[in-house]
């Protein structure tokens, strides 16, 4: 998910009450809940599909990275403590170690439970094992779900400035905010699920049993989800009407391209490899010149995008 959603999943969870749990627990819960984001930096160090909701992701990572924010939080609670006392300024409570692992190891497991819900997956198993997962469910920014959780975080702040809302009280709005958030995306997961069985059977209907399908929701509307999916040799495309319920195919393929020999080299070149173990719908097109054949790989989930494809150099010769 972007990272709007993740900084309001750690804010609401601090605001539904878990940021009095110990000093720095606001903090803990909105940093932890974007640290395993730390691999964005291979946007600008080249190589992002191959690295990105891997190691920082994967089960390897929720071991080490809630340790890690422990370490940090603790070490910038101390040095601040230092610098208060020199100053003859009146002292807050220290943070308490156990509860800041409990608030890390929570904000932490929020981050990769959310980018599994859309359809660009991570890899839960890394570095064991480089499998994509994808949940299908929530487009990478859903407004509602930004809207539900600015809403429960900012009447929960409010409500607590000044004591406005009792003993407890302003945590409410927050609290609200999270369950109305955990039951849209239970909702979401089950209309991606139902929906992939309608598509298979429209599929089936009309050319042929589908090697894999996508139902995958549109921004701002869960009411109508993209269909993509593979048939024979190309890909079928589609959507999905929830209300009434019913998938509308498109009648003319898109061929994947893999019939032409440069692709299928580019396909099984080291070069390719990162992006093909990401791409879930890979399309080739070859262009052939003097000095070299140069082939596109796009994955049609996300059209003509151009983070979305990668190009292959073959050297010249009879492809």
């Amino acid at each position: 998910m972007d990272n709007i959603t993740h900084t309001l999943v750690g804010a609401a969870l601090g605001q539904a009450g878990l940021k009095r749990r110990t000093a720095l627990g606001m903090a803990t819960l909105v940093i932890g809940a974007n640290l395993p984001d730390v691999d964005a930096i291979t946007y600008w160090t080249g190589g992002a599909i191959g690295f990105r909701r891997g190691w920082t992701h994967g089960i390897l990572a929720l071991a080490l990275l809630p340790f890690l924010l422990t370490a940090l939080v603790l070490a910038w609670d101390r040095s601040q403590r230092r610098r208060r006392r020199r100053a003859l300024r009146a002292d807050r409570p220290a943070a308490v170690p156990r509860e800041v692992f409990f608030l890390a190891f929570l904000a932490v497991l929020t981050h990769p439970l959310l980018d599994w819900l859309n359809t660009y997956g991570m890899r839960w198993l890394m570095p064991f094992r480089d499998e994509w997962y994808h949940g299908d469910a929530w487009f990478i920014m859903d407004p509602w779900v930004w809207l539900a959780l600015g809403l429960g975080v900012a009447l929960s702040a409010w409500l607590g400035r000044g004591g406005r809302g009792g003993a407890g009280g302003a945590d409410y709005p927050a609290r609200v905010a999270l369950a109305l958030v955990v039951a849209y995306a239970l909702a979401m997961l089950g209309i991606s699920a139902a929906g992939r069985q309608t598509a298979r059977r429209a599929l089936a209907a009309d050319g042929g049993a589908p090697a894999a399908v996508m139902v995958g929701p549109t921004f701002g509307n869960p009411l109508l989800w993209d269909v993509v999916a593979r048939q024979g040799d190309g890909y079928r495309f589609g959507t999905l009407q929830v209300v009434p319920w019913r998938v509308r195919l498109q009648a003319t393929p898109l061929p994947s391209g893999l019939a032409d020999p440069a692709a299928r080299a580019a396909a099984a070149s080291p070069a390719a490899r990162p992006f093909l173990g990401w791409a879930r719908f890979p399309v080739f097109r070859v262009q052939r010149g003097p000095s070299a054949t140069l082939v596109r790989i796009a994955d049609v989930r996300y059209g003509a995008q151009g983070w979305a494809a990668t190009t292959v150099v073959l050297p010249p010769g009879p492809r």
